[in-house]
This record gives C-alpha cells, sequence and structure tokens, in this order.
C-alpha cells in the first residue's frame, strides 16, 4: 500500500491524513468480518465495508482538491485501488444476493 501520511504537508498529517488512515482501517476490519461472518449477515458487513470505502473515497477526493500533497500521482494511484475495490465488493454483495 501507498503510504499516503509522509507525503501530506505536516498541518494535515495528524487530521486528514490520520482519519484516512483510521477509514482505511475500519474498511478492512468490515472486510475480515465479512470473510468470516455466517452467510446471513454477510450482507450487512459488506455494506457496512461498502460506506467506509465510499468515505476513503471521499478524503482522498478532499485530499486532491484541496491540494495538500505534493504529489498527485499516489492519490490517483489509490484512487484506482479503491475502484477496483468497489467493484469486488460489488460482485461480492451481488453473488449473495442471488
Amino acid at each position: 500500500m501507498i503510504e499516503i501520511n509522509n507525503h501530506l504537508d505536516k498541518r494535515w498529517r495528524y487530521s486528514l491524513g490520520h482519519s484516512l488512515e483510521e477509514s482505511v482501517l475500519a474498511l478492512f476490519d468490515s472486510l475480515i468480518m465479512a470473510k468470516h461472518a455466517p452467510k446471513a449477515l454477510k450482507v450487512s458487513y459488506l455494506l457496512k465495508s461498502t460506506s467506509h470505502l465510499e468515505i476513503t473515497r471521499f478524503k482522498l477526493r478532499l485530499i486532491l482538491e484541496l491540494k495538500i500533497v505534493k504529489n498527485d500521482t499516489n492519490i490517483f494511484k489509490l484512487q484506482l485501488h479503491n475502484e477496483e475495490i468497489g467493484k469486488m465488493l460489488g460482485g461480492w454483495i451481488r453473488s449473495l444476493e442471488k
């Protein structure tokens, strides 16, 4: 994973940067819970994962719009990873709804 916190301006590192890290960790947490949950509970954990992913997307976009990172390339890479995770989450949810 790309280390974003070191590339943020010090002013934003401990607010938005830390918040972004917490959102990603919450996403991982809910994905792991979904992986190990009984089939009846998987969809609820996956929906929670989707909300964490959306919050992560919002924070990455905020970083870009506020222009608080020196190199936008890393943010764009993270956005591509988020897009891929979103597609995989959507597929997982659709497979459980059948």
